[in-house]
């Protein structure tokens, strides 16, 4: 018992040496029963490790305070594998230090119990073996879920959608590795089955997952419906609408009154067009208002010229001053 307390007691000095106060000594040491058998030298190498992968000193408190357990665990045994494993998934040394900083727990999983099937669950979903790095770095949250209990239902959730499990999916994970994340039951069918209400058909959920998976994690009634209810007052009808979601589907979580307000105000009253020209190119709520919209639209009311939505915004600055034989002195 007085071994015990000893290292009990070096511990506690230790914490306080690093600046942490009483309460969050004794929520590290709730959250860890383990920390009561370290030793100060155990914890202080642990600690010094951190700093030579990159992590910068004013972040360590924050990652030792979430995952206490990383001062307790065996260097050599735990720490460096998985730290080197990570290192040859990512291109720049500071994504492994970064990704520990977002999740620290990542340290205390296994290389070969959880990282390494993680990674063959990814690849057999066609994630290529030089981007695996780009899903787990960016979202190392997924190495604490099961490929059984959590991820292998998310994959049957977008395949029920019309994905194919052997490419899209993978790609799908590539954009937005965040996605296996979400609940299945409480977000991503709900919102999968407001925009089938919408009008959206298997075809449009394949082009929306692939090239804007974000939208199915957002809370369909405190984010979509909203947005949904500002076209149809806008006099969007719903084909309309699901033509506009399928070919921006940004549209559907962008601001009403900072962003979809101000370019369709300006489309009808400026611009003097139906709105229904924006249902044949959706992107035109993709460009920035003053610094594309209002310049090119003041451009072309100067040379008296007429085109489409697509023929004006769908090409770089460059090309557009070709395109309508304009000199950038015409601005």
């Amino acid at each position: 018992m007085e071994i015990s307390s000893s290292q009990n007691g070096s511990i506690m000095w230790f914490f306080r040496d690093k600046g942490f106060d009483d309460k969050s000594i004794h929520e590290m040491f709730k959250k860890c029963k383990r920390l009561e058998g370290v030793n100060r030298d155990t914890a202080s190498e642990n600690w010094a490790y951190l700093r030579t992968i990159g992590i910068q000193d004013r972040k360590i408190p924050s990652i030792v305070s979430k995952c206490p357990k990383i001062l307790a665990l065996g260097l050599y045994e735990k720490i460096v594998p998985m730290v080197q494993c990570l290192a040859t998934l990512g291109t720049k040394p500071s994504e492994v230090a970064s990704a520990i900083t977002k999740f620290p727990h990542i340290l205390s999983h296994s290389v070969e119990e959880k990282l390494c099937p993680l990674l063959a669950f990814f690849q057999a979903l066609g994630v290529p073996e030089k981007q695996l790095g780009k899903v787990i770095l960016v979202n190392p949250r997924l190495i604490s879920y099961s490929i059984e209990s959590k991820l292998t239902q998310i994959v049957d959730f977008l395949a029920s959608l019309g994905l194919t499990r052997e490419g899209m999916i993978g790609k799908v994970l590539l954009k937005h590795p965040f996605i296996m994340g979400y609940s299945v039951d409480k977000r991503l069918r709900p919102t999968s089955e407001f925009l089938r209400l919408i009008g959206l058909r298997e075809q449009d959920f394949q082009k929306v997952a692939m090239n804007f998976p974000e939208v199915f994690c957002r809370d369909a009634n405190k984010i979509l419906r909203p947005n949904v209810a500002y076209l149809r007052r806008s006099g969007f009808e719903d084909g309309q609408i699901a033509a506009l979601v399928t070919g921006y589907p940004p549209i559907l979580i962008k601001s009403i009154k900072n962003s979809l307000e101000p370019r369709i105000r300006f489309l009808v009253e400026v611009m003097r067009r139906d709105i229904s020209e924006v249902v044949n190119y959706p992107d035109f709520f993709r460009h920035g208002l003053k610094k594309t919209l209002e310049s090119r639209q003041k451009l072309l009311e100067q040379k008296k010229i007429e085109c489409s939505l697509s023929e004006m915004l769908d090409c770089n600055p460059k090309k557009f001053f070709l395109k309508f034989n304009l000199t950038e002195r015409s601005i």
